[in-house]
């Protein structure tokens, strides 16, 4: 069973969906628009990307969402995810986690491949 976290106006997000289709994957969908991460999934999904929050953040819809952001060093790690838990428009997608705790930001085939293998 894969978990996908998805903005369904996302090109990146279908693309994505229609991959799990097509490998006949089973999924869950979390509209994380809808149902915002909290601060502990994101740091459950960081730890298994192995990425900081600064890394996995839309830094341009920041500006659009009038939105300062914190410094990008590891002092400042928990205001990160703070934020991204209460503007998860921040949060770059589409995030897609395997029941075997394989964790990837699905944006590229390889990405999505290696998601889908281990579903």
């Amino acid at each position: 069973m894969i978990e996908i976290w998805l903005n369904p106006a996302c090109s990146k997000c279908r693309t994505a969906v229609s991959e799990l289709d097509a490998a006949g994957s089973d999924y869950v969908v979390r509209r994380y628009l809808d149902e915002p991460p909290t601060v502990a999934d994101l740091a459950d999904v960081l730890a298994r990307l192995g990425l900081e929050p600064w890394e996995i953040a839309r830094t341009a819809d920041a500006r659009t969402l009038g939105v300062t952001l914190p410094p990008k060093a590891s002092g400042h790690r928990d205001e990160w995810l703070r934020l991204m838990a209460d503007q998860p428009r921040l949060i770059q997608r589409p995030i897609l986690t395997a029941s075997d705790g394989t964790t990837v930001v699905g944006r590229d085939a390889e990405s999505l491949a290696r998601v889908i293998a281990a579903g």
